[in-house]
């Protein structure tokens, strides 16, 4: 067991290490071919999910797949607690503009609830794929559009007029935190080496998880949702804090909800509809419901008070340690 361990470790290790290189180099390479900051920063999400994506697959893969759809689930849940709870908490208060919440906000609802409706067996991951994909890539259009070509959307006017408004306010923000060097072809490179190291360290991490979790009796429940998913979310809430305590509220914001919007999409119904995904259960079920609880708790706090303070900061926290407490309990 003490390799096991060792493996554990040193894939966590690596994992995070070379996955904030990974985002850092594509961020370059983004700068480079002048994709616009929204986008850019839905991409920085998607690199930093690497670690949850990945070790989401390898257990799948496995057929352990309360592991696996415990590593996304669970990693979003934290992801509301220690970026935006914990960021609330450090700041004292993050600023909001409504706008950005309510863009941001309707795409993760959206998705939270696919992922309810998923894991409960209401859906298939074939039939989630498909509710979560439409959604999810007009947004991502939308984020990568130009101004002058969002006014040229077949749309009204009062929505293209929003639409700029709020994702301009979002990009304001993304510019100042993001502030990425124009990339070299050695950037890309990069970015590629980077990409297979943290695929192949999240493999190891999660087969020492896994290993170190049966030798213990631990519940695949706990591996995944509480352990898996918290260790490679790490990088993600270390950036989301950072953003917080700097002013970059909407910042923090979109990389909480992108982050998890992806990984949901890359992570759960992407290879669920490859590889199956678990039976529905009551873990599964409390876990998907925390992370539509929290969701919807941060869309609707931060656009009644356009921002998230303290108080609800320590409540976020609050029903992340709750959550943790029902996983254990019924496993």
């Amino acid at each position: 067991m003490a390799l096991a361990g060792i493996s554990f470790l040193t894939g966590a290790l690596i994992s995070l290490a070379t996955s904030w290189l990974l985002v850092t180099r594509l961020e370059r390479v983004g700068e480079r071919f002048a994709i616009s900051e929204a986008l850019l920063g839905m991409i920085a999400a998607l690199a930093a999910d690497a670690p949850e994506i990945t070790s989401s697959i390898s257990a799948l893969s496995q057929h352990q797949f309360g592991i696996g759809v415990g590593v996304v689930v669970g990693s979003n849940v934290f992801n509301l607690a220690a970026l935006l709870g914990l960021g609330a908490v450090v700041a004292g208060t993050i600023h909001l503009h409504r706008r950005v919440v309510v863009l941001a906000g309707v795409v993760a609802l959206w998705i939270a609830v696919v992922t309810v409706t998923t894991s409960t067996g209401a859906t298939s991951p074939l039939e989630g794929l498909l509710l979560v994909g439409v959604v999810l890539v007009g947004y991502v259009v939308v984020m990568g559009l130009r101004d002058h070509q969002r006014r040229g959307l077949p749309l009204p006017e009062r929505w293209t007029t929003w639409l700029c408004s709020a994702v301009n306010e979002e990009e304001i923000e993304l510019n100042e935190s993001i502030q990425p060097r124009r990339g070299r072809p050695l950037d890309a490179v990069v970015a590629l080496g980077a990409l297979v190291v943290v695929i192949v360290a999240s493999v190891v991490m999660e087969h020492g998880a896994a290993r170190l979790g049966h030798h213990f009796h631990v519940a695949d429940a706990v591996i995944g949702g509480v352990v898996l998913a918290a260790v490679t979310s790490l990088p993600n809430a270390v950036a989301g804090v950072y953003l917080a305590a700097r002013g970059r509220a909407s910042a923090a914001l979109s990389t909480a909800l992108n982050s998890n919007n992806l990984n949901v999409f890359a992570g759960l119904l992407v290879p669920g509809v490859i590889l199956g995904l678990a039976a529905p259960s009551r873990v599964g079920t409390v876990t998907a419901l925390s992370y539509l609880l929290l969701t919807a708790l941060v869309v609707v706090v931060a656009y009644a008070y356009r921002g998230l303070g303290r108080l609800v900061g320590w409540l976020i926290i609050s029903i992340y340690a709750l959550f943790v407490v029902l996983v254990v309990v019924l496993t």
